[in-house]
């Protein structure tokens, strides 16, 4: 495995265990502030308010296999800032977003429910033991570009990569270390998320909560479903809600679309109002809805108001599930069920309202999603297609730009920009990376993870606690495992996933056999098949792992 690879073996079997000399504990380390879009408040009457290692990529790409919301899926084929409390908007346990109870939570022993990964057969990693960062005092002896060269010739020379562009900093400071074709912009594939991700809670407080609200309309019995921009709003029952294949907790369970029903006609049945016309506000957003990639798989239609991310079925764990034509009218039409269960009528179906909702209207009844720190995470982890495209449009609301594909790349753009990031290069058509035009250097990417990582940026830690784990979870779940000759990197790799047709592409943090934090990025084009050019791209990573590099 090259340099280092005693030291690297020594060191797995210390009381570090998988994840080096210096872990530091992460939940994920959350600032707040209040902006005109923040809704923090809990609703009338209830409380306010990571995932099934899918084994392939799953961005997909214009006529690939997959590529749906639930992740990669690629197999062949002012900022609106403001000042206020600090931390999340508290909730009871065993209560979900919108007053709905909550399934029970998954194992709090592991990381992710699961009692160990499906690649390696290791037990999962611990809660909170999930982020390495270089121990103060490690920046001398750090790897050398010519002990980097010379570690990973052998690897980087895989036919199977193709064209390969790389990048290797240290996290802590960002200091790029070594890299081949670094500043080339390449197809980043769903490694566009980490940027869509770090502008995102760069412009929104972290505890911002997306509220679904029903409102009077201008009419006697006229009320108004107002989108809020919430993909993950659910009509399934608490306890058949799952997230990547596991139970959700009171942080991360979506707001719940009864819950809605049930405040809104208790609303409106105390006012003696049993029968009522519905419409639905879409006005949150502009701009066309359909992805130029999609295929009514691998993404829904970017519309600011669905249930289930606008799935055929809700419960499907298709990598790449049948998407609904209408999400918004399907939403209200499940909405227009739940109330009739509730003993209010609705005349006639529901219909798109001709104006936005005015801003005093009466609410009747309001949910909210998770915080955005936890939608973040969410869409790194299982490579979130629709949820990605619905933060980056919260980013262009908050950077007062149009809540559409070219404002939310213009938001992102120049949100990086304004972190100090360098976007000569920089090309950005979406915020999911299903766009085969976007381009990313592989320095950028690395430079993105170092912010995530720097001490000054601490409301970006999502960014590094959301990424799937080699051998554990999300698309790493299965991984760096067995046979791979990657094994050894299993549990000290955190990366996203990145691929379409032609591309893979591989993007995060490793910790090395001296216990630093280094940051990577991986890009390849090649007409290898994909799982042979993964593997491929997870031997160069391991190899990080495995050395000192001096």
């Amino acid at each position: 495995m090259g340099a280092g690879v005693g030291a690297g073996y020594r060191r797995r079997g210390t009381a570090a265990g998988l994840f080096g000399a210096a872990l530091l504990v992460a939940g994920a380390v959350l600032t707040s502030g209040g902006g005109a879009y923040a809704q923090p408040s809990p609703p009338p009457g209830g409380q306010s308010a990571t995932g099934r290692g899918e084994g392939d990529d799953r961005d997909g790409g214009h006529g690939d296999k997959g590529g749906g919301s639930s992740g990669d899926k690629g197999n062949n084929g002012g900022n609106g800032k403001g000042k206020g409390r600090t931390g999340e908007t508290p909730r009871p346990a065993g209560t979900g977003a919108g007053n709905g109870p909550v399934a029970p939570a998954a194992d709090p022993t592991t990381a992710t429910g699961a009692p160990a990964s499906p690649a390696t057969g290791h037990p999962a990693p611990a809660a909170g033991a999930v982020l390495a960062s270089a121990e103060a005092g490690l920046t001398a002896g750090l790897p050398t570009g010519q002990g980097l060269q010379q570690a990973l010739a052998t690897v980087l020379g895989d036919r199977n990569l193709g064209t390969v562009s790389l990048a290797v900093a240290d996290a802590a400071g960002g200091r790029l270390l070594y890299g081949s074709g670094e500043n080339t912009p390449a197809t980043p594939a769903s490694t566009t998320k980490l940027a869509t991700s770090v502008a995102a809670l760069s412009l929104i407080p972290g505890d911002t909560r997306l509220t679904t609200r029903v409102v009077k309309g201008a009419d006697p019995g006229e009320i108004t479903l107002v989108g809020g921009g919430d993909p993950t709003l659910t009509a399934l029952p608490a306890d058949q809600v799952q997230i990547a294949g596991l139970p959700a907790d009171a942080d991360t369970a979506p707001a719940s679309l009864d819950a809605l029903a049930r405040q809104t006609a208790a609303a409106l049945k105390a006012t003696g109002t049993t029968t009522v016309k519905l419409d639905y506000d879409l006005s949150l957003y502009s701009g066309n809805p359909q992805h130029k990639n999609h295929d009514a798989a691998n993404i829904a239609l970017v519309t600011s108001l669905m249930v289930d991310e606008g799935k055929v079925d809700p419960k499907s764990r298709e990598d790449a599930p049948a998407r609904v034509a209408d999400p918004a009218l399907s939403a209200a039409d499940a909405f227009a069920t739940l109330l009739k269960a509730q003993g209010v009528t609705v005349d006639g179906r529901a219909k798109p309202a001709t104006a936005p909702a005015a801003a005093t209207a009466p609410v009747l009844g309001r949910v909210d999603s998770p915080t955005v720190a936890r939608l973040v995470e969410r869409l790194l982890t299982t490579s979130d297609n629709t949820l990605a495209e619905a933060i980056a449009r919260q980013a262009a609301l908050a950077a007062h730009q149009p809540a559409s594909f070219e404002g939310a790349a213009t938001a992102v753009t120049q949100e990086l920009a304004r972190l100090g990031v360098p976007t000569a290069g920089v090309v950005l058509n979406d915020g999911s990376g299903l766009h085969q035009g976007n381009a990313i250097p592989p320095a950028v990417l690395v430079q993105l993870l170092s912010l995530a990582a720097s001490e000054q940026h601490p409301t970006l830690r999502p960014v590094l606690t959301g990424l799937p784990i080699a051998g554990f979870t999300g698309t790493l779940g299965k991984r760096f495992g067995s046979g791979s000759g990657a094994a050894e990197a299993a549990g000290l790799v955190r990366a996203k996933t990145g691929s379409l047709s032609g591309v893979n592409t591989l993007a995060g943090t490793v910790v090395d056999a001296e216990g630093r934090l280094l940051s990577f990025a991986v890009m390849t084009r090649t007409n290898a098949p994909a799982d042979t050019a993964r593997a491929a791209m997870d031997r160069i990573v391991a190899r990080l792992a495995a050395c000192g590099c001096h």
